[in-house]
């Protein structure tokens, strides 16, 4: 049983939406941070980037944590930001050129994650846990919710799309085309059936947002060791999440970029492969994978087939079908000698969904030396291996839809 909450969103006015909300902070460059905070007096990323106010861009820690919390009251101060006077749920539409996504934002349960019925398929950093965790609470909101997906329901199907046909609260494109739409759904009627409907529904799966979800469990246990009169309905017990029905969730896969052979040359690397694979030389015609377990690889110019060898590669659990791990356990691990896959210093990852060939050129520029490409994970497998309890390797999925900060906040 799945536990959403309506809350009161702290939210930009109507006629600022489209100024106030951005990108998440992290995919900025300098160069793109500069140019929005310069020109753009609304942006959201004057609150998380509060140093520029004082044209300083090193404060950090829990200085800029508070003067992230001093920002945020300027906007609520300027009546750039508005809390809605009742709780809602907000029904928020993304359209891309390829893809187009509606969910419902809502605040979902903290022990719905301490119980699994909300589950995670990756592991997360002690240390950016704790860095989150006291994001949030000097700062005292959220502005950007976890991705959870669940299975297709009609109920919440027939809601949202009642809402389609009204008027949206907003309606605007950004610059990279993309169309945001968002209602707010504050009937009584309306607010009880969505609850009743994932009330009847068993798990939630995180597909992003993973740290994000785990800190703010760590904050509702901090918080609730601090108040005496703790009940459980805090606002803090619960976090932001966007609900998305599995059918629309975009699930893409990483290519890898390894920077040296572990000592092998070009000729010997391929002799070692040959235990796992079998092996296809494709010269400069780009391969792309069209079954599980085939890999495409590019080397010293030209491009390869790699099909697993399935007599000698044993399959033990869900985990060990996933591509990801394969490649891990046949390639990565026992060839090219890489035990953490975390370790930037060997192993690059970047999603494969804009530049076919950049498994090609990133090894022709001579920074690294071998690339790996593969299919993308299903959300089968996803939830296959969640639901047996085990986690999949860093970056196998990139997900979207990647949401904006600042439409909604939800504060605590």
């Amino acid at each position: 049983m799945a536990i959403v909450k309506p809350f009161k969103a702290v939210r930009p006015s109507r006629d600022k939406a489209a100024l106030v909300s951005s990108k998440s902070y992290e995919i900025y460059t300098p160069e793109m941070l500069h140019s929005k905070l310069a020109f753009n007096p609304f942006t959201f990323l004057h609150v998380i980037n509060p140093g520029y106010k004082y044209h300083k861009q090193d404060v950090s820690g829990d200085l800029r944590f508070k003067l992230v919390h001093n920002r945020y009251l300027e906007f609520k101060e300027d009546k750039i930001f508005k809390q809605d006077k009742s709780p809602a749920f907000y029904i928020y539409k993304k359209t891309t050129a390829t893809n187009s996504f509606c969910g419902i934002i809502t605040a979902t349960s903290v022990e719905d994650y301490h119980k699994n019925v909300i589950k995670k398929h990756e592991g997360t950093l002690k240390e950016r846990e704790l860095l989150f965790e006291n994001y949030l609470k000097n700062t005292g909101f959220n502005a950007e919710p976890v991705l959870l997906t669940y299975p297709d329901n009609d109920v919440i199907k027939t809601i949202i799309e009642k809402y389609k046909k009204q008027r949206p609260e907003y309606e605007f494109s950004t610059t990279d085309k993309d169309l945001h739409l968002l209602w707010v759904v504050d009937q009584k009627e309306d607010i009880e059936q969505i609850i009743e409907a994932f009330k009847k529904i068993d798990t939630l799966y995180i597909a992003d947002g993973h740290h994000r979800s785990t800190s703010s469990c760590l904050l509702a246990q901090n918080l609730a060791k601090e108040n005496e009169n703790h009940t459980g309905n805090e606002d803090y017990n619960f976090f932001m999440s966007y609900l998305l029905p599995e059918s629309q969730l975009s699930i893409y896969e990483f290519n890898r970029f390894i920077k040296d052979l572990n000592g092998f040359t070009a000729d010997e690397f391929l002799i070692e492969l040959d235990t796992f694979f079998r092996i296809e030389k494709r010269g400069q015609e780009l391969y792309k994978p069209k079954e599980k377990h085939h890999f495409c690889m590019y080397l010293n110019g030209d491009f390869y087939a790699l099909y697993l060898r399935k007599s000698i590669y044993k399959f033990t659990d869900s985990l060990s079908k996933l591509d990801a791990e394969i490649l891990y356990q046949t390639v990565l691990k026992p060839i090219l000698g890489i035990e953490d896959i975390r370790n930037a210093s060997k192993i690059l990852y970047s999603q494969n969904k804009t530049d076919s060939l950049e498994l090609k050129t990133k090894v022709d520029t001579g920074d690294y030396k071998v690339s790996f490409g593969m299919l993308p994970t299903t959300i089968k497998e996803l939830k296959g291996i969640v639901d047996a309890g085990l986690m999949m390797p860093p970056k196998t999925t990139y997900i979207e839809p990647k949401l904006r900060s600042a439409l909604t906040i939800y504060e605590f």
